[in-house]
């Protein structure tokens, strides 16, 4: 009897063990995974005519004359300007990345045009300003 029971137990417990193998092997989205890949040659038509943004995994952005750091959550983008950091809620899907809030009026659309290119040598990376200077993005 106490074999029979001892059968019956482990008959019960396999398929919660099954489950929990699985879950525990399923993958998991990491923190890289949550957050859109934003590196990159962008590209914005504005009434100026187009303008190109590279974005940098050293965390360094550059357009024009001004180069910038950035920092990245979920589903928000942060640029150190001088000693404060503007936030903006970004989406990206594939090619495409819409900015919106921060000091824009209204979104605007990039599109991936190819990869980074390195920071020029005579171009330093700004300091970035503290973190609590960080502004909830809007």
């Amino acid at each position: 009897m106490p074999r029979r029971r001892y059968v019956w137990g482990m008959m019960r417990l396999g398929p919660v063990v099954i489950l929990v193998t699985a879950i525990s092997l399923a993958p998991r989205p990491t923190v890289a995974q949550s957050r859109p890949r934003i590196t990159g040659t962008w590209r914005a038509q504005t009434p100026e005519g187009p303008r190109e943004v590279v974005v940098r995994p050293d965390s360094s952005a550059s357009y024009g004359e001004e180069t910038v750091r950035w920092r990245i959550g979920a589903d928000s983008l942060y640029l150190a300007f001088g000693d404060e950091w503007v936030g903006y809620v970004i989406a990206v899907k594939g090619s495409e990345l819409t900015i919106s809030g921060g000091d824009l009026e209204e979104p605007m659309k990039l599109k991936r045009i190819g990869p980074s290119t390195p920071r020029p040598d005579g171009i330093p990376l700004p300091d970035a300003p503290p973190m609590n200077r960080k502004p909830e993005a809007t």
